[in-house]
């Protein structure tokens, strides 16, 4: 292919990709729909968006570090501990929790972001070592076991209550996803954050805040992380500083069966809620298949096809990128 062709080729394989994606949601919506009787049934569509949410909050902001060509494996491991502030601070009021819960996300967020860009350490390595620093920290503030949360002071209204039918969360994360879409197609800072997954050099010399900018995505990916962990103390009432293991792992696969490119440069935020609405629907079809009792899954084995699952579709989406590339 002509050098000056191929940016269209790769912009359109990346679209197949995420088409891809949305054409397999419907689809597995559709084989639940036609297999399961209580499938679309409100019971489980709003247990699904509640249960949910959190995760596609913390795939949102390991997209925007993604497309800038980073990591954060810290995000597990900051909800965990930022449940355990919500919980501690819930007591006071319902507002302290949240607010202390995010503000404990951030500050793991700004503290990736100083280590990253001032102290020029691979945000492999750098979120690697505060996702070890969250974990423990959790773990000492809850002297090793779960935190209550206060039922007084309104706070599991945040998980746990819906509003206009919705749950809380789902709205939360609604809104968390229409910001950032906006921040990614419309605003200024959008287009130097691709720009620097294109490359940070290259934006350097475009005179673009390279540091501010990564110093930002990194703040907000540890912000939405700690509402992640706001939402798990008040849907399960208590912090959970065990809890989070992994989750680095489903927002990763989230942003890449998305269609993001992990080299950077390239994403959506739309295509990032339907990757992780699909792989959130995997479990939820393997729970109602359990439930027929024709076949008995463990969560373990649970993982491990999901897994499977992930790979095929990143396999696929590898292939056709090849492809559109060599024609």
């Amino acid at each position: 292919m002509h050098t000056l062709l191929r940016p269209f080729a790769i912009k359109s394989s990346v679209d197949l990709a995420r088409l891809g994606v949305i054409l397999a949601l419907l689809g597995l919506i559709l084989f639940g729909a036609l297999r399961y009787d209580n499938f679309v049934s409100s019971y489980n569509i709003l247990s699904f968006l509640r249960y949910n949410s959190m995760f596609a909050l913390i795939a949102l902001g390991m997209a925007f570090v993604i497309i800038t060509g980073g990591i954060d494996l810290s995000v597990g491991g900051t909800a965990a501990m930022a449940s355990v502030v919500a919980a501690l601070f819930s007591p006071s009021h319902w507002a302290a929790g949240l607010l202390a819960g995010m503000a404990a996300g951030l500050a793991v967020g700004a503290l990736n972001a100083f280590i990253i860009t001032k102290m020029r350490i691979q945000p492999f390595i750098a979120t690697l070592a505060t996702m070890l620093a969250a974990y423990g920290t959790g773990l000492l503030l809850a002297d090793n076991q779960s935190v209550s949360v206060s039922y007084d002071t309104g706070f599991t209204i945040i998980g746990q209550d819906d509003f206009l039918g919705f749950p809380i969360p789902a709205w939360i994360a609604l809104a968390a996803y229409i910001l950032g879409w906006l921040v990614l197609e419309k605003l200024p800072i959008g287009r130097h954050i691709l720009a620097i997954g294109d490359g940070e050099a290259t934006a350097g010399l475009m005179g673009l805040k390279v540091e501010r900018t990564l110093a930002a995505v990194y703040i907000a990916s540890g912000t939405l992380a700690g509402l992640a962990g706001v939402m798990l103390a008040s849907q399960f009432g208590a912090g959970q500083p065990t809890e989070g293991v992994g989750w680095e792992l489903f927002a990763i696969a989230s942003v890449v069966v998305g269609g993001t490119l992990l080299t950077g440069g390239s994403g959506s935020v739309g295509a990032t809620l339907a990757g992780a609405l699909l792989l959130a629907m995997v479990f939820n079809i393997l729970n109602f298949e359990n439930g027929l009792g024709w076949i008995s899954l463990s969560a373990y084995w649970q993982s491990v096809i999901r897994g499977a699952f992930l790979l095929v579709v990143v396999v696929l989406q590898a292939k056709l990128m090849t492809r559109h590339r060599s024609t």
